[in-house]
């Protein structure tokens, strides 16, 4: 085991489209929240068999919200009950408006060493309507304080499929973020998921969302800009310059083991996953008082395991190792799927080398509907 997530579950304010475990205006919460992440860490300490961390994230929510000593005393508190081995990949997601250079200088001399900026879009109006409380200028000005603060691995998280937004627009964005040189991009088309305000003013024909030809640009545009950029493709919604992929997220879509902290965070070891409670008062009481925060639990057979494995596998450009799978799971890919393997090769959306399974060029536009048909 060497990787671990922590969670945040606090923000400014809640984005419409949002539908992650977050809260805004709970900042009264946010020492005891600290101090139950601190408890449940020893916790898993005593209980838990972790080798030195490889990877460590602390996602969100908006982990920047947090003071930098904070947030330093918890990537401390890690080292001290699980150490870091050689070049461990420390990333931590912060949004524009909660950082300064005091807090970044904080988080560097801390140990992270790669941040993941929540930008979305380069444009004022597409931030207003998503909901962002920052600017173009300020997104622009905090990679500037990051680099000055010793920061050498920055990634940049960029939304398309807006509403309201045409293929013009994506590229000024596009543009404007490969100009101030990250080292990975991180581009998300809008999912309009249920629950959210979105989903409402979709329900209501009041959100306009670009139409299907306008899509299909915006993807032309993203492949191109981030190859001349030299951003290579190594998952369907992630770009980088060579050495910067993430790896952390590669050991999810690996379908690898990863421990997990916080209220909602979900962790997986031996096939078990396990999600925590989502409501963060209630986790500081349960874990104040010594029980369980674990809301859900989940143990996969061998074959609902191998399928998943697939598909979250799929994700990534260089695709599944059929080598690995057979060991793993003692399957075989070819037998497993039959006829639905060689329909989705005849149709040219995957194709099968000597070593791996992995989805065409064309095959990434269609991810959704192959993955429905492996699963």
């Amino acid at each position: 085991m060497s990787s671990l997530y922590i969670h945040i579950p606090f923000c400014l304010s809640k984005c419409p489209y949002c539908s992650f475990v977050s809260y805004p205006g709970m900042d009264k919460l946010h020492q005891r929240y600290v101090a139950a992440l601190l408890l449940e860490a020893q916790w898993l300490h005593q209980n838990a068999s972790v080798s030195p961390l490889s990877t460590l994230f602390l996602g969100g929510g908006t982990p920047t919200i947090f003071s930098g000593r904070e947030l330093a005393q918890l990537v401390s508190c890690c080292q001290e009950l699980f150490a870091f081995s050689d070049q461990a990949e420390i990333s931590i997601e912060a949004n524009p408006k909660t950082i300064n250079p005091e807090k970044l200088s904080l988080l560097r001399h801390s140990g992270i060493n790669r941040l993941s900026i929540g930008v979305q879009s380069f444009n004022d109006k597409e931030l207003q309507l998503l909901g962002r409380p920052h600017s173009a200028e300020d997104a622009a000005e905090a990679v500037q304080l990051a680099r000055a603060a010793g920061f050498d691995n920055i990634s940049l998280d960029l939304m398309y499929g807006l509403p309201g937004q045409d293929h013009y627009s994506w590229q000024q964005t596009l543009e404007q973020a490969i100009s101030i040189a990250p080292d990975h991009l991180s581009l998300y088309e809008l999912t309009v998921e249920q629950g959210t305000p979105y989903h409402l003013q979709r329900n209501q024909g009041l959100l306009d969302l670009p139409d299907e030809e306008n899509m299909v640009i915006m993807d032309q545009l993203t492949a191109t800009l981030c190859r001349q950029a030299g951003l290579a493709q190594y998952e369907i919604s992630n770009y980088a310059r060579p050495g910067y992929e993430c790896r952390h997220n590669i050991n999810y879509w690996q379908n690898g083991p990863y421990l997990a902290l916080g209220a909602g965070a979900v962790g997986c070891v031996d096939g078990r996953r396990r999600q925590k409670t989502c409501d963060p008062r209630h986790y500081c009481e349960q874990i104040e008082s010594g029980q369980s925060v674990v809301q859900e639990e989940e143990c996969l057979e061998r074959t609902a395991s191998f399928r998943e494995t697939v598909v979250m596998g799929l994700r990534m450009t260089c695709g599944v190792s059929k080598i690995q799978l057979q060991q793993r799971y003692e399957m075989d890919l070819d037998d497993y799927y039959g006829d639905t393997l060689i329909h989705l090769v005849n149709q040219g959306l995957v194709e099968i080398t000597a070593s791996h399974l992995r989805l065409t060029a064309r095959g990434r536009s269609f991810a959704n509907q192959v993955m429905a048909e492996l699963v």
